[in-house]
């Protein structure tokens, strides 16, 4: 009788959605879990093999997250003037040359390419991605996609840096080479996929006939994607926090600090992966500006736990409730920006949330230079204050949305 309910709703679950849907949801499992499992060493594998200094070595890699910041746009531009299909098989493709250059260079300059090359590759793919699951799936089911799709990449997360450690003790250079092997196998299969389902006439139906520059204007000039960037920015400069400063603080703060942080992170992934579909059915049934505010909330609590605590159980704790601010903000972003994209411009407007990484990068200085002059209780008491003014922000873009909608 269980297996007979379990195959219905797995049944129904396939039915749910379009079949390039699943592809794109099993193909960001993989594409996480492949880069998961070597970028993570990748600091570690040019200390170890190069002779390149540790100031060289974060140039190197912050000039992918640099390429990227104004890639999601270009790259979902182009989606929306040339087709999802090319400009996502050229990112995967592009992909794969990146990770094999990885194992095999051994000059700085390549390795700064290729690492802009990768933040160009990622930025070309999410957003393009994105859109094309939104292309295929009805505007009521899509805040469940953009969730399924968070899902997705938390699992790749959570499972990629267990087998790069594994391959790394084998040979450093492995994690690279299979990596750059999944992308090209993933960007064969789904050439094959997006041939049989048709996906060049649905291109056909949803290609854009104006220019990039038209794109760009009706973009820049849009007030109300304006304020949601913004929102976004100061929502990524709290986030950022836990990826980088708390590390920091955590690892200061106790003489087990590594292990701890490793524990929270540990959670973090452990925690979207089992509440994300639970979490997504209750946030279906409200707006996505109340599903913000939740989960903002939840992101201030999680810092001020930070802040406040003083052991193992009050910081996993206070990651649990930072983690259900992740798992809210994300999708709910994602479906602001999607009720706001004009027919034909998809791309480009889920490219343009790219910008958002202007946050990742303020947030770690800005985190830093508090850690630095005072301590960490200041530290995410302040960004806890700086996720809840993220809602002034998209309450702002909301207002000018439906103000604008109203004739006359």
């Amino acid at each position: 009788m269980r297996k007979s309910k379990l195959y219905d709703k797995l049944v129904t679950f396939a039915r749910s959605y379009h079949p390039i849907v699943h592809s794109l949801l099993l193909g960001t499992i993989l594409a996480r879990l492949a880069s998961s499992m070597s970028l993570p060493f990748l600091a570690i594998y040019l200390l170890k093999h190069t002779d390149v200094s540790t100031v060289m070595i974060g140039l190197i890699i912050g000039a992918g997250s640099l390429a990227g910041t104004a890639g999601g746009f270009i790259g979902g531009a182009l989606s929306d003037l040339f087709g999802r299909r090319k400009i996502l098989l050229g990112a995967l493709f592009g992909w794969g040359v990146v990770f094999i250059g990885f194992a095999m260079a051994d000059n700085v300059v390549i390795f700064f390419l290729l690492s802009l090359l990768n933040g160009l590759c990622r930025s070309f793919y999410e957003p393009v991605s994105q859109a094309l699951m939104a292309d295929l799936t009805e505007k009521e089911n899509r805040f469940k996609v953009f969730s399924l799709r968070y899902l997705a990449i938390n699992i790749g997360v959570a499972v990629g840096p267990l087998l790069g450690a594994l391959f790394a003790a084998l040979d450093s250079t492995l994690p690279f080479f299979i990596t750059g092997f999944i992308y090209f196998v993933y960007a064969i299969s789904l050439y094959l996929l997006l041939n049989k389902f048709g996906i060049k006439e649905i291109e056909g139906e949803n290609k854009t006939n104006h220019t990039f520059l038209s794109v760009w204007n009706v973009v820049r000039n849009d007030i109300v994607l304006r304020y949601y960037l913004l929102g976004g920015i100061v929502t990524a400069i709290g986030y950022s926090q836990m990826t980088v400063t708390l590390s920091q603080y955590v690892g200061s703060k106790f003489a087990d600090g590594v292990a701890l942080f490793a524990v929270m992170m540990s959670v973090n992934a452990i925690t979207v992966v089992a509440l994300q579909v639970p979490f997504t059915k209750w946030a279906d049934k409200y707006s996505p500006l109340t599903v913000l505010t939740v989960g903002v909330a939840f992101y201030a609590l999680g810092n001020a736990g930070f802040g406040l605590s003083n052991g193992w159980l009050t910081f996993i704790l206070s990651m649990i409730v930072f983690t259900f601010g992740e798992m809210l903000t994300y999708p709910a972003g994602n479906l602001l920006t999607d009720r706001i994209a004009p027919e034909g411009m998809r791309g480009a407007y889920y490219g343009a949330q790219s910008f958002g990484n202007l946050g990742h990068f303020l947030g770690p200085w800005v985190g830093g230079i508090l850690l630095s002059h005072y301590n960490g209780t200041v530290l995410f008491l302040v960004m806890a204050v700086v996720a809840v003014s993220a809602i002034v922000f998209y309450k702002a873009g909301e207002s000018v949305r439906i103000s604008a909608a109203k004739p006359g």
